[in-house]
């Protein structure tokens, strides 16, 4: 039994326990997903805060599998949000450092800051299907059968949209180190 089939009853009762507990629950990995496609903190609060009211509008067509309905609103979302708005890339100074080193190299965490910095900028200049691949696939960690049934494709379709963006990333990237 998945937690959507656990708690998605007790939410149609319109009891408010079970939904807050269901937000606290998923809440992290749908603002990270946000933020990863959208490269805004703000933006990504925003677009959560549009996927649980969809959750809670629409709760009876969440099937059995709520995590991937999640992801799939939330990528649908935040391409919502790119059709109507152009996208200011801002990394946030709070981000977590990848860095173990209790006393890092400035150069090498300058480098590493650039570069992800490149990386948030250039998943904003690929094309939607594209940008929902890489975050998805390479980035939330997501099987490619996973990927294909929240973007409602193919796997194959899947591999060929990540390998396009992974390629156009690069390049992107490249071009401006």
């Amino acid at each position: 039994m998945t937690v959507g089939e656990a708690i998605l009853p007790a939410i149609a009762s319109d009891t408010a326990d079970p939904f807050e507990r269901l937000v606290q629950e998923h809440q992290q990995m749908v603002l990270r997903v946000a933020y990863r496609l959208l490269g805004r903190l703000e933006d990504a609060q925003d677009a959560a805060q549009e996927v649980f009211l969809r959750l809670l509008r629409h709760r009876h067509r969440v099937g059995p599998d709520l995590k991937a309905w999640l992801y799939r609103v939330t990528v649908n979302v935040c391409n919502d949000y790119h059709r109507r708005r152009k996208v200011v890339v801002q990394m946030e100074a709070r981000e977590q450092r990848l860095d173990l080193d209790p006393a890092p190299n400035p150069e090498r965490v300058l480098a590493l800051e650039e570069r992800k910095r490149l990386v948030m900028e250039g998943l904003t200049k690929l094309p939607e299907r594209e940008r929902a691949a890489i975050v998805l696939r390479d980035i939330e960690g997501l099987s490619t059968a996973e990927v294909a049934a929240i973007l409602g494709v193919e796997e194959v379709t899947v591999r060929s949209q990540a390998s396009s963006g992974r390629l156009k990333l690069a390049k992107y990237v490249r071009s401006r180190v």
